[in-house]
């Protein structure tokens, strides 16, 4: 694991570590630290080490996914410390009775991916989104602007989804050529300059990185369902030249204007200017 930050959150006035990892934008908790809080016990490392032969005896797979890094501990030394990213770590909780269980698995999401994948993720319905993104402070002319993108995205994946492009890894894969066609960086790099971890990069861009972003989707979307793509190879060259067009556009864009698209500005940044108009 490539560390990037480590850090500590709480979670009814007790401490969790935890270390970002940069290549995988997962964060990984430690695991003693959640036992104790699940259990109350006194002798937390005993009561994992014994959860933990237990599921290696059954076979779980979840054993397997515990990795260890260094954290520093009440001492301020760094010891090797069992930890999991936050989807291991919920299947762990669900092997611990306890009343904290529910409020804890709460938590996790809301600190863990700030979203754990979609399921936190304003996109899944959009009048939920609509005060979401209210509470959050934008504008509702960038509100509706951003809808908009979840339609032309979701009409995206739909695409996809019929010329057999997987959920998951392939859709990630296309989503980078499509970004780097039009923005000349990759998903990671235009997340890096706007300072993010496991955010929405889209809810973090401005009405036209939003606008030149829409149209590299909608425009794959168009030539792929002209062109009928059969295999994965050929998605992606689709991807690239939908995002190839946009990023036509946001050149000419620069020219005119003689400014770049492309903005170091996050939402948070954006929100406190009152530049998401």
């Amino acid at each position: 694991m490539t560390k990037k930050e480590a850090s500590i959150v709480l979670f009814h006035e007790k401490k969790v570590r935890r270390h970002w990892d940069e290549d995988q934008e997962l964060w990984y908790f430690s695991i003693v630290d959640v036992i104790e809080i699940l259990t109350e016990s006194p002798r937390p490392r005993k009561y994992w080490n014994a959860l933990k032969t237990k599921l290696k005896e059954e076979g779980s797979e979840l054993s397997q996914k515990v990795g260890q890094l260094k954290l520093k501990s009440s001492d301020g030394k760094k010891y090797l410390t069992d930890v999991s990213d936050t989807e291991t770590l919920l299947r762990l909780i669900q092997s611990i009775p306890s009343p904290k269980a529910e409020p804890l698995k709460l938590w996790l999401a809301k600190v863990g991916y700030e979203r754990i994948e979609e399921t936190e993720d304003p996109e899944l319905a959009f009048d939920r989104a609509m005060k979401t993104y209210l509470q959050k402070g934008y504008s509702k002319g960038w509100i509706n602007q951003r809808l908009k993108t979840i339609e032309v995205r979701k009409e995206l994946t739909d695409e996809w989804k019929n010329r057999n492009v997987k959920e998951g890894l392939e859709f990630a894969i296309l989503t980078d050529e499509i970004t780097k066609a039009w923005s000349e960086k990759s998903v990671k790099e235009y997340k890096k300059i706007k300072g993010l971890k496991k955010e929405n990069l889209r809810d973090n861009m401005t009405n036209l990185e939003l606008v030149l972003n829409m149209l590299a989707e909608a425009t794959t979307t168009e030539i792929s369902k002209k062109k009928k793509p059969k295999t994965f190879q050929q998605s992606s060259k689709i991807a690239k030249q939908g995002g190839e067009i946009a990023g036509n556009a946001r050149k000419n864009i620069e020219q005119k204007t003689g400014e770049k698209v492309i903005t170091h500005k996050n939402a948070k940044q954006l929100q406190n200017k009152h530049q998401l108009t």
